[in-house]
């Protein structure tokens, strides 16, 4: 097991290039399970995620092999298999998007019951109505759902729940009415780039979905679908952290091959915070410009604050002048940094669903577990800014979403290095 060292006080300075969005690779991957030709997806990330899902087709009936560029090429070869098994499923919550493509090809599907994350459950439950409302069977049997869908048939559908639109649920019922029978329409559909992405590798394999990007999906059944080339949108949230990264350490970074329009309530409150930022086409600058100030944030569904940012927006905020707010609205119980952010002399009180931070005036290196993969990438932006040194143990949390991360940061100008941990944490 590795661990990240970290010696802080380096002002990161430089350009920075983002990788395509996990949260989009997953569940386009997870979509060429509804074509027998092949699909081929452009410069995808090498991830711990994006490896387990690699493991998991293969288990469904799809050869997959990575190319020297870092495309993924994809073919299903046997499409008797329907089972996702539990050994695959737990390591990685969004595998149950196998499901919505394996019932609308072929009809049915065993996948295993995804646990909880560590911040708290995440239930399936929109997942299910959804496909119900398509006419899917739907059992639990020993830790796994059981789903038969004889005559899969086109319906209307609310999937708005207590903390807004579902993402993946919203992913799950789009793949499997892409081959119903007939006009499905997804109210209260998730509005993420990611899940816009989706949307659009399906059309690309000859899908007829509309109103993409919008809280209306209209989906017009076809009777088969195509391989496809596709080439997934950047990574916003890995964006988004670097540009945090150039704020908390009072840098000037640029990120690179983003897109800005993606990123534009984050954008306003590195402004709120004091930072000054430049946008182009496929561009961010962050410069930070004198102290940091408080400000409020609150996670909402896209196109609000992102809880992906939550965290390390957080390590932000425990250096501003004055008390800011951070309400979580997506994940109530996703605030397991804060203990962790507390060992490096942040002032941080919790309350419920609400986090209320006192800033200080510095923070303190000290060695950290991290809990999550987002919590991680803010123990690791505490400890570039913090005196002496951090050690971010459990950093395999980190590499399920950020490719080489240490080696951008020191690109930067960062003194980070991984080593092996000898006490494997």
């Amino acid at each position: 097991m590795d661990k990240l060292v970290i010696e802080g006080g380096v002002s990161l300075r430089g350009d920075v290039r983002v990788g395509t969005a996990k949260n989009s690779v997953l569940p386009i991957l997870a979509a060429t399970l509804l074509t027998r030709e092949p699909c081929r997806i452009v410069d995808a990330p090498r991830l711990r995620d994006v490896g387990t899902m690699l493991r998991i087709l293969p288990a469904l009936g799809v050869e997959c092999e990575r190319d020297a560029d870092g495309s993924i090429a994809t073919r299903v070869v046997d499409e008797r298999a329907c089972e996702a098994p539990y050994e695959l499923v737990k390591t990685m919550r969004a595998s149950v998007c196998v499901l919505g493509p394996l019932v609308g090809r072929r009809r049915r599907a065993r996948v295993s019951f995804p646990g909880g994350c560590v911040f708290g459950p995440r239930p399936i439950d929109l997942h299910l109505k959804g496909l119900r409302a398509l006419g899917v069977e739907l059992d639990i049997e020993a830790g796994y759902i059981v789903a038969r869908a004889e005559n899969l048939r086109g319906a209307s559908m609310y999937l708005g729940g207590a903390f807004g639109p579902t993402v993946t649920g919203t992913a799950n019922v789009l793949m499997a009415a892409v081959l119903a029978d007939g006009v499905t329409h997804i109210h209260m559909a998730a509005c993420e780039p990611e899940i816009q992405d989706l949307a659009r590798f399906l059309v690309a394999m000859g899908a007829d979905v509309r109103g993409i990007g919008t809280p209306v999906l209209e989906i017009h059944g076809v009777a088969e679908l195509h391989g496809a080339t596709y080439r997934p949108v950047p990574d916003r949230i890995e964006a988004g952290t670097f540009l945090v990264a150039a704020a908390i350490t009072g840098g000037n970074v640029t990120v690179r091959d983003c897109r800005p329009e993606d990123l534009l309530a984050v954008i306003e409150r590195l402004e709120a915070v004091g930072c000054g930022i430049e946008t182009g086409a496929d561009w961010v600058r962050c410069a930070r410009r004198g102290r940091l100030r408080a400000a409020d944030i609150t996670t909402l569904p896209y196109p609000g604050f992102p809880t992906d940012l939550q965290a390390q927006f957080m390590a932000l905020l425990t250096l501003a002048d004055g008390v800011s707010v951070v309400t979580e609205k997506i994940y109530p119980e996703r605030f397991m940094h804060v203990a962790e952010l507390a060992r490096m002399r942040a002032r941080i009180r919790r309350e419920q669903h609400l986090a209320i931070v006192e800033g200080t005036e510095y923070l303190s290196g000290a060695p950290v577990l991290a809990s999550d993969l987002r919590a991680s990438a803010a123990l690791v932006l505490a400890g570039l800014v913090a005196e002496g040194e951090t050690q971010v143990r459990r950093v395999y949390h980190i590499d399920r979403g950020y490719e080489r991360i240490e080696e951008k940061l020191a690109h930067l100008g960062a003194r980070i290095r991984r080593e092996e941990d000898e006490e494997g944490a």
